[in-house]
C-alpha cells in the first residue's frame, strides 16, 4: 500500500506548501527541482495559477507540463513535475521529470515512492519512456531513479559546470 498521494496543488495548500519552500531555503537549498517555479514565486495564488496555464502551455521554452504535491497523511514532503514532451534543452540535462523532498523527510524512501507513483502517472499521459536526470554526485537521487528502472545512457557537462547522468526508464 502506497503511503503518498500524488495531488495537484490547490489555494488551500499555501501554509504547507510555504512551510515545505522554508524549510528547504532553511537548509542551504537555494532551488527546489520539479516545483515549477515555486521556489522563486513571490505569491502563491500567481503560482497555482501558473502551472494550471502550465498543463497546456507550448510557450517557448516551455512544454506541457503537470505538477503534483505528495503527502503522506497530512504532511506535505515532496513535489514532482511531469514535462509532457521534450524539447532541446529539457533533452540535454532535465528530463521529462523533476522532483524534490523535503530535507526533514529524506532517507525514508519518499524519493522512491513518489516517483513510482509519477511513473504511472506517465503511462497515463500515454508516454513509453521517460528521460530523468541528476546531478552526478547526488547519490540519493541516482538510487532512486536505478530503483525505478532507470538506465544510465551518459553524463553531460552543463553550463553551471555541473557534471548531470541522464537515466532512461522504459514504461
Amino acid at each position: 500500500m502506497n503511503r503518498l498521494k500524488l495531488i495537484f496543488p490547490t489555494l488551500e495548500m499555501e501554509q504547507q506548501a510555504l512551510a515545505f519552500r522554508r524549510e528547504c531555503f532553511e537548509n542551504g537549498e537555494t532551488e527546489i527541482q520539479g516545483d515549477g517555479g515555486f521556489d522563486y514565486a513571490e505569491n502563491y495564488a500567481d503560482w497555482i495559477a501558473k502551472i494550471n496555464a502550465d498543463l497546456t502551455s507550448e510557450e517557448n521554452p516551455y512544454v506541457p507540463a503537470t505538477l503534483y504535491f505528495a503527502f503522506d497523511g497530512d504532511k506535505l514532503v515532496g513535489v514532482t513535475q511531469i514535462r509532457h514532451r521534450l524539447n532541446a534543452e529539457l533533452l540535454k540535462c532535465n528530463g521529462n521529470i523533476g522532483y524534490h523532498i523535503r530535507p526533514s523527510e529524506r532517507r525514508k524512501g519518499y524519493a522512491t515512492e513518489m516517483l513510482s507513483l509519477v511513473l504511472k502517472k506517465c503511462r497515463e499521459l500515454g508516454l513509453e519512456k521517460v528521460l530523468v536526470s541528476c546531478d552526478n554526485d547526488n547519490f540519493g537521487s541516482a538510487k532512486t531513479i536505478l530503483k525505478n528502472g532507470g538506465v544510465l545512457e551518459n553524463e553531460v557537462l552543463v553550463d553551471d559546470g555541473a557534471i548531470v547522468q541522464r537515466y532512461w526508464i522504459t514504461l
